[in-house]
């Protein structure tokens, strides 16, 4: 889970040059590739001046840029660049190490607010630092300091186990699972019991431990506390990770027993799951972002959508330059979903095939049964032929480079290959559009 940019309360006694300081406004940030906390200009140019002068080898050197750092920027730049040390996708790993003199000299200032947030996600990084003491000496802070608030002592120790589980901290993860379940042990509070088996259940998954956490989920059940389906997808996608289907599959059972059907989500973790390990006869269709999973784990069409080669323009044809795994799956997805159906309108005024939502390998299989079923229907003389036909692709807002549309760039590439009528709306560019009595034609004369 990325670490968001904390913000934190401004406390009253502020004088107006602390406030006027806070509210300057903030530097733009500068994303990275990696997915971790997005940086500021600042915190960029704060991150280069410790590499270039090698600080980070110098502590002398590091304080004194760190110092310099704090007192010169509003606390959401510092606490933007802490945020991204502590992230588990930070993209300057070799940084780390300044993570708790950057966070020993932010909590020093006039206007740091003490968040045992930013302590358990610094927890970890000390223990694969191997500064054990220091992170029992944070630890052990904290406790002192909500030893009276249970709610909010075990909201820290869900905190800390994430966050060690994220960061694959092993003695980090051993020990604050050992604090959490003393104290969901000990509280007759049902609010701490819930949260903390919650955390215990998601991090023995992230950590590859799903069978010692469904003997949580089997505790919790004796402690009289119901599972949700939180938990229960959590080791189901557990088992689903680690590649065994088998207890996968028993964990669905187990969820139906429990009375909570297999929504999209659960399904989308287990097709992701075979997908993975290449179970692609595993695989069945429930929607179109099960759609997507399933398609996105078949090499052989993925390799055809991404060319920039021609490729199979009927179903019959894909399924025989397919592979056996491959070809049984289309197959299954062709004759049993009913995607097409949701993603089709068809009345007398127009013909519309609606393409939002799915990625290249969706966009191409749906495209070869959308003709497939026009071809079928055009043949019948009782057939009512719509005024337009419209296919709707976006224009890319949603795709990973803004205004750049995959599935428009494939169904184009497709249009030009079947030598197809349908053109670029002018009044939406979004869209492939034709009469309907002239793609009918076409589609009878040239694709048989």
């Amino acid at each position: 889970m990325v670490i968001g940019i904390l913000t934190l309360t401004i406390p009253s006694s502020w004088n107006h040059h602390h406030r006027r300081h806070c509210l300057r406004p903030t530097p733009p940030l500068i994303k990275w590739e990696s997915g971790g906390v997005p940086l500021t200009k600042q915190a960029h140019r704060f991150f280069s001046s410790l590499t270039s002068t090698a600080a980070v080898d110098d502590p002398a050197t590091a304080n004194r840029l760190i110092k310099k750092f704090v007192a010169s920027s509003p606390k959401s730049i510092a606490l933007n660049a802490l945020s991204h040390l502590l992230s588990p996708r930070n993209s300057h790993p070799h940084l780390s190490a300044i993570a708790f003199p950057l966070y020993t000299k932010i909590s020093e200032a006039s206007w740091y607010n003490w968040n045992p947030k930013l302590v358990a996600d610094l927890v970890p990084l000390l223990d694969i630092q191997g500064k054990h003491d220091e992170s029992q000496a944070l630890i052990s802070q904290v406790v002192s300091k909500l030893k009276f608030k249970e709610r909010d002592l075990v909201q820290f120790y869900c905190n800390l186990i994430e966050s060690c589980s994220k960061h694959e901290s092993k003695q980090g993860f051993n020990d604050a699972y050992g604090y959490l379940s003393e104290l969901v042990n000990n509280s007759s509070s049902m609010y701490v019991k819930k949260q903390g088996y919650k955390s215990m259940v998601s991090s023995l998954c992230e950590m590859g431990q799903p069978n010692e956490a469904e003997n949580v989920v089997e505790d919790m059940i004796k402690n009289g506390v119901k599972p949700s389906l939180f938990e229960l997808r959590f080791v189901l996608y557990g088992y689903g990770k680690m590649g065994f289907f088998e207890d996968m599959e028993r964990m669905v059972k187990k969820m139906e027993i429990e009375g909570f059907g297999v929504d999209t989500i659960s399904s989308n973790m287990i097709l992701s799951s075979y997908g993975a390990y290449n179970a692609l006869p595993k695989m069945i269709p429930f929607s179109i972002r099960t759609y997507n999973c399933v398609l996105n784990s078949c090499p052989m069409i993925m390799s055809f959508v991404r060319g920039s080669g021609g490729f199979p323009v009927s179903v019959s044809e894909l399924v025989n330059v397919l592979d056996e795994d491959e070809a049984l799956l289309v197959k299954e997805l062709v004759e049993s979903s009913s995607v097409l159906d949701e993603a089709m309108e068809w009345d007398d005024l127009e013909l519309k095939l609606d393409l939002h939502g799915m990625h290249s390998g969706s966009a191409y299989l749906i495209m070869l049964q959308w003709i497939k079923e026009m071809k079928s229907r055009f043949r019948v003389e009782e057939c009512v032929v719509p005024a337009q036909i419209t296919v709707v692709c976006g224009t890319g807002k949603h795709s990973s480079v803004r205004g750049e549309s995959p599935v428009k760039t494939l169904i184009k590439a497709m249009m030009v290959q079947m030598k197809s009528p349908m053109r670029i709306d002018r009044k939406n560019i979004g869209c492939f559009i034709a009469k309907g009595q002239v793609v009918r034609n076409w589609l009878i004369q040239s694709l048989d």
